[in-house]
């Protein structure tokens, strides 16, 4: 990953993220540590790019070309993200959505709302003709109930989001199937539609997809808070003083609040989503386990999901 501040941002927030669950939640860890290459499908793109940001945080996966998913053989049990712009051949699109249809977790940035989701998902959302411009807004998260973002994210947090030059807002076709996880006043004042980040079920599997990019390139200091040096920020996360002097090595002195904030927000999501599909993947590994032992066949490979 460029060591463009952002860069450092996504390093640090990395590291912040396994501290947290460690210490809340360390069998989510064990779960993440599971994940295996052939499970996460990063499809390359010419402006979004997801997998520098898996490779910050140690996260394995398998990168294609978008002219490779035409004839790639996807598995239920996959995630496959899709950089935007998402322009993919018709083939490629028939196959995300039988992937998708079948159980597969697609999660997407940008552009790939028209490139991807309108023509492969129609009917749920779309580009609302409203291109935005290159600036900073401020977000709000909408599914605090959950118990892991309850966890993980707490009332004093106030990221931001990167708009990339026109970026496509997102208008909600189906509000009944639609999910939105992710609101900014800001965007709906400027260009007409609040969701930044979405969600919904098709078939047996989900979509994911937020407007301009995963990898956010730069977030402003709005209060005296953002403004602040990182420390403060991983204080109030919890890092103790044992902790701080690896976040120190990795330069978390030179970063304010705002940047590494919004890098760890980002990464929240995206690993909770790589979480859900380990989780079914556990239980779809103790269902054949069940099935096997009733059927007479002792079980010794599959594992036991904690939760």
């Amino acid at each position: 990953m460029a060591d463009d501040g952002m860069g450092t941002a996504y390093r640090i927030a990395s590291q912040l993220f396994r501290d947290t669950l460690s210490s809340k939640a360390p069998e989510l860890l064990e779960d993440l540590d599971r994940v295996q290459q052939a499970d996460v499908i990063v499809v390359r793109g010419q402006y979004d790019r997801i997998e520098e940001v898996f490779e910050s945080a140690g996260t394995p996966y398998t990168l294609l070309n978008p002219e490779d998913l035409r004839r790639t053989a996807l598995r239920p049990d996959q995630i496959v993200f899709v950089n935007c712009p998402g322009v993919l051949p018709s083939a490629a699109l028939r196959n995300l959505t039988g992937f998708v249809e079948a159980g597969g977790f697609l999660f997407t940035t940008d552009w790939a709302l028209r490139h991807v989701l309108e023509a492969a998902f129609p009917g749920f959302v779309s580009y609302n003709q409203r291109p935005t411009r290159d600036e900073v807004v401020r977000v709000g998260l909408e599914d605090m109930q959950d118990p892991f973002l309850a966890s993980i994210l707490g009332p004093e947090d106030d990221p931001q989001w990167w708009l990339e030059n026109s970026s496509y807002p997102i208008r909600i076709l189906d509000p009944e199937r639609v999910s939105v996880l992710v609101t900014s006043k800001d965007i709906e004042d400027r260009y007409g539609e609040a969701p930044v980040f979405v969600s919904f079920e098709y078939g047996q599997g989900r979509v994911y997809h937020m407007i301009s990019h995963f990898y956010l390139q730069r977030s402003e200091t709005r209060t005296q808070r953002h403004a602040a040096s990182s420390v403060a920020y991983l204080k109030e996360k919890g890092i103790t003083a044992e902790q701080m002097a690896k976040y120190q090595e990795m330069g978390t002195e030179d970063l304010d609040t705002a940047c590494v904030e919004s890098a760890y927000t980002s990464q929240v999501f995206v690993r909770r989503i790589i979480l859900e599909k380990q989780r079914q993947k556990t239980l779809a590994g103790q269902t054949d386990a069940a099935r096997e032992k009733g059927a007479g066949v002792e079980d010794t490979t599959k594992p036991s999901l904690r939760r």
